[in-house]
């Protein structure tokens, strides 16, 4: 399958490309290893789970220019996660999300991702209001979230777990 090249966002040390069904095995791996996921809203994945989100992935990209990138190396294209922007199944609106190997974590490369994801939401594709949900004991992802320069708006309870809602508001365009 072929992209839109406008879709894709290169950055220093990393290359985000539309996910497509080639991507498959790296996002079953991730979606159901609970290193990686289990933080992530509805959990660690089943093979199958991975697959269906995998196609509603792709038709997010078709329908509205924007969804879930792979995160690969730039010199290495190795598979380190993923980030992007969807749709929250809740109503709160368009968010941000992430999620890398814990074997890259802490060289920044979550930061440089989300922060790619961001400015194409707002600059590439005029979103003036981009969310993310982070869970209040989830320190690296709030760190991560403060960096790229959103701040703290609300919370709410899911499941008994405390949820910080993050924003970032778009420039206001004349």
């Amino acid at each position: 399958m072929t992209t839109n090249p406008a879709w894709r966002v290169t950055t220093a040390r990393l290359r985000l490309e539309p996910v497509n069904w080639a991507d498959r095995d790296d996002l079953i791996a991730l979606k159901t290893d609970p290193r990686a996921f289990a933080m992530m809203l509805g959990g660690v994945r089943t093979p199958e789970q991975a697959t269906a989100e995998l196609a509603e992935d792709i038709a997010a990209w078709g329908a509205q220019g924007f969804g879930i990138w792979t995160i690969r190396g730039q010199s290495t294209n190795a598979f380190l996660g993923i980030t992007g922007l969807a749709d929250r199944p809740d109503g709160r609106g368009i968010a941000l999300r992430f999620a890398l190997w814990p074997e890259v974590r802490g060289a920044g490369l979550a930061r440089e991702a989300a922060s790619a994801a961001l400015r194409y939401g707002h600059d590439r594709v005029s979103l003036p209001r981009i969310i993310a949900v982070s869970r209040a004991d989830n320190f690296a992802s709030r760190t991560v979230l403060g960096a790229i320069g959103m701040t703290e708006s609300g919370s709410f309870s899911r499941n008994g777990v405390q949820m910080l809602v993050y924003e970032s508001l778009g420039a206001a365009k004349f």
